[in-house]
């Protein structure tokens, strides 16, 4: 049964959906807003300079430097910073028990595809720079942020860069064609996120790409190789698909895949987690699952 948290935020994003004629700006703004939000206590935060991209160390009660959590932020590559995501990567840091690194990257429409995976690239070779252990971090981000997540792993596969220990997609957005079921059989039931909305979005930072170019959409990569993933995703999303079919692949081409389908959860719930119990509940998974593999 859905808490009354979330009965909540359903109510409020239904009142405040992405409607076609709110420019970029008003959307942009709208996301950094959250960056206001009280954070743990015992958080820090330290920003840096990432090779040329803006970042920032978030470090929660209790982590510790010796193990990296890379956390990128989701906002349909339009929209979303460090600042925005504090109420998620605070609680990452405390839940996994690792220092989050977390990035920015150029947005769309002024930066299209690659520059959003181009940056993220830079960021995680810059990391491995300044001193962690790619055995000992884990890559994850929302929405966007963890189609980036999944974009990257392909491109230090490619590379022939170290990988990291495992990835956590969350809400991914894996597939920028939106042509799967899901985004009409859960049209009624998402309060937020339509493919009327993401078909805007897709175009924005494409620019012409083609939607289905590995780098820009996962799903349609090789994934084989790729190192071990939590694959967590709301069942009232229109974008679940995105996470059901490419955990499928995935686990197809041998990937080691924990598939994480929360009930009622609406997309990037994460990123509510100074409000919405169920948030922390998915953070504090992320966590275990963490330890489980970094000891």
């Amino acid at each position: 049964m859905a808490s009354a948290a979330l009965e909540k935020l359903i109510a409020a994003k239904r009142a405040n959906p992405y409607r076609p004629e709110k420019s970029v700006e008003e959307l942009r703004a709208e996301a950094e807003a959250r960056a206001a939000e009280p954070l743990p206590e015992g958080t820090v935060c330290e920003t840096v300079d990432a090779d040329g991209v803006a970042a920032e160390w978030v470090s929660g009660a209790g982590s510790s430097a010796e193990r990296t959590f890379l956390f990128i932020h989701g906002g349909g590559y339009y929209r979303g910073s460090p600042a925005s995501s504090r109420a998620a990567t605070s609680r990452l840091s405390t839940a996994t028990g690792a220092r989050v690194l977390s990035t920015s990257y150029r947005l769309a429409p002024e930066n299209a595809f690659p520059a959003a995976i181009d940056d993220i690239y830079t960021v995680y070779r810059w990391m491995l720079t300044q001193g962690a252990d790619a055995g000992t971090c884990m890559v994850g981000g929302i929405s966007a942020g963890g189609g980036l997540t999944l974009a990257l792993l392909l491109k230090l596969k490619a590379a022939g860069d170290p990988l990291p220990a495992g990835a956590v997609p969350m809400s991914a957005w894996t597939d920028l064609t939106q042509s799967s079921n899901t985004y009409q059989s859960k049209a009624d039931i998402d309060p937020s996120i339509s493919k009327q909305y993401l078909d805007r979005m897709a175009e924005a930072y494409l620019a012409g790409a083609d939607p289905k170019t590995p780098l820009a959409s996962p799903l349609y990569g090789d994934l084989a190789g790729l190192p071990p993933m939590l694959v967590q995703v709301g069942t009232a999303e229109t974008m679940y698909d995105d996470s059901r079919l490419y955990a499928e692949k995935a686990q197809a081409a041998g990937v080691d895949i924990t598939f994480e389908p929360w009930e009622d959860m609406i997309h990037g719930w994460h990123g509510s987690a100074a409000v919405l119990p169920e948030a922390q509940e998915a953070i504090d998974s992320v966590g275990a699952y963490f330890k489980s593999r970094i000891p």
